[in-house]
């Protein structure tokens, strides 16, 4: 593609080996893979930066790389959108030349490019031009100075051919476009030049078995897969845990944001959990862990997954792996820190606070938290997965306003006078079946009475049962609220994979390479037919 989407937080050698154990899977060993690798590293000169991060490699370099990825499985056909955009002079000669020797090796390779120098003009063997959706040239470039002249447009000597060609097809000379399309027979400049309609002719003649072969070699390798899914899980995985294990600047940054968020809530309720006349600021207590916990692991979500589905799709259109194995393998290697960050936390707050100190109670409100933190987390990656990031950063928390809303409606005497829409909406909210869960754990099962002050005259809700009633909370059950909650992560998930796979099928998202994969997939029925 035009923009260069390399996976960050790997080395040169490390994405050329993910690439060929996804691509070439078990078919190939260990030691013609590394060949492989050494030899495609080589010939793009990229040997000398084979331990140097991906972030950190230059434009040039960057570009190299993404077309290395590409080769290692040996497609006879390779299509790059504008390869010398954002390229130096010197780095597009470099990158059009390793091209050029890439088909001189037997490969087919297909660009557009914008506005080329004279030298890099002249590397092409057939250069195709479209004007107005037509077609007013193709063939060598060599040709294109002599064809104008036949409509007495005479490039100057001093100019560059594709520079004056490129003034015609605009209409800079005149309404000469019209003329160039009717002189083009079929796509091809027969009308003025009979030595090329032969040359053509019989080239075409000869490479139409060539072309036939390597466009079903093309073709099956597009729907198949060399890796099994049990692979490309291990692979994904595997990526995916040491990009997560390198990426220090962002677990130190949750470290510290979660160290200070524990100290400021804390503080806030600092032991009030047990205090009875301090019971409806406990209960603030609970409703502040469960915008915590929607909070911290959608954030980042909707600013990092935008970026990572525009990976994904590269990917897995140039077929590197399914949908199932990358989708299972991001939702379990996202567990490890968000578990240890989030327990963490909860132990800090919940000692802090002086919550009951009963290993049933603490290991209930755990269970409850990391719920709540993974459905926010899916329904951060469903916003994501659709939305772009600005639109994501919008999206995400003005959702989350009616939820939180929702979780705390309707709460003490007028739980009773809720409207039928209301209500129903209520049951859509996970964080109120998160905020059941968290009084539950703590006010639950039959609890003891609360410490009342001697500084108190009367505590009212020392009870626990009485602030359950207060909050219309006393039938609870909260094993029920922990299936809602796991119900919610299923449906996000589901969201999540629905709308990744309606935007990976799109042909739309991909503009032209989407008309390529078209096109083969017909000229592949119509060989199959013609076979027949």
């Amino acid at each position: 593609m035009q923009e260069d989407l390399l996976q960050p937080r790997l080395t040169v050698h490390e994405s050329m080996m993910i690439a060929a154990d996804l691509k070439l899977g078990h078919t190939v060993s260990m030691n013609e893979k590394l060949g492989t690798i050494r030899e495609i590293l080589e010939m793009l000169r990229l040997a000398k930066c084979e331990n140097t991060f991906t972030s950190y490699l230059s434009g040039g370099e960057r570009k190299r790389l993404a077309i290395a990825l590409e080769l290692v499985n040996n497609p006879p056909v390779i299509f790059l959108d504008e390869p010398t955009t954002g390229l130096d002079d010197m780095a597009s000669s470099q990158c059009i030349k390793l091209l050029k020797a890439l088909a001189e090796g037997g490969r087919t390779v297909i660009c557009s490019i914008h506005t080329p120098s004279a030298r890099l003009f002249s590397l092409f063997d057939n250069v195709y031009i479209v004007s107005e959706g037509q077609c007013v040239f193709q063939g060598n470039g060599q040709d294109i100075v002599p064809f104008l002249a036949t409509f007495d447009l005479h490039c100057p000597t001093h100019y560059n051919p594709a520079d004056f060609m490129i003034d015609v097809s605009s209409g800079e000379y005149g309404d000469y476009i019209e003329r160039m399309t009717l002189a083009i027979d079929n796509g091809r400049c027969h009308k003025w030049s009979p030595n090329a309609i032969k040359a053509n002719e019989t080239k075409s003649q000869e490479s139409t078995n060539e072309e036939e072969s390597g466009l079903l070699i093309q073709t099956k390798h597009m729907f198949d897969f060399e890796s099994s899914p049990w692979l490309q899980f291990q692979i994904l995985m595997y990526r995916m845990t040491l990009q997560c294990r390198r990426d220090l600047g962002y677990i130190i940054l949750k470290l510290v944001m979660h160290i200070f968020m524990g100290l400021i809530i804390g503080g806030m309720f600092f032991r009030m959990g047990n205090d009875g006349s301090k019971t409806i600021f406990n209960f603030g207590f609970c409703f502040v862990t469960i915008i915590i916990f929607l909070y911290i692991p959608m954030m980042p979500a909707l600013l990092w997954f935008p970026q990572e589905v525009q990976l994904l799709k590269r990917e897995f259109f140039n077929r590197w792996y399914g949908l199932n194995p990358y989708f299972f393998a991001l939702t379990i290697s996202q567990l490890p820190l968000q578990i240890i960050f989030s327990v963490g936390y909860i132990i800090m707050t919940y000692v802090m606070t002086d919550q009951p100190m009963e290993y049933e109670r603490m290991l209930k409100f755990i269970l409850v938290c990391l719920m709540i933190s993974f459905a926010s987390e899916a329904m951060g990656f469903a916003i994501s997965a659709r939305l772009n990031i600005v639109n994501g950063i919008f999206v995400g928390p003005a959702i989350s306003v009616p939820l939180m809303l929702l979780a705390v409606y309707g709460l003490g005497s007028g739980s009773n006078n809720i409207p039928t829409l209301i209500r129903l909406a209520m049951y859509f909210s996970y964080l109120r079946y998160g905020l059941e869960g968290i009084i539950s754990s703590i006010y639950g099962n039959n609890r003891s009475k609360l410490i009342c002050p001697e500084s108190e005259i009367y505590c009212q809700l020392r009870e626990p049962k009485a602030l359950l009633k207060e909050v219309g909370m006393e039938d609870v059950n909260y094993w029920v609220d922990i299936g809602a909650l796991c119900i919610s992560v299923i449906v996000f998930k589901i969201i999540c994979y629905i709308l990744l796979r309606k935007r990976l099928n799109s042909t739309r998202s991909f503009g032209a390479l989407g008309f390529i994969g078209q096109f083969i997939k017909t000229h592949f029925n119509l060989a199959g037919n013609l076979n027949r």
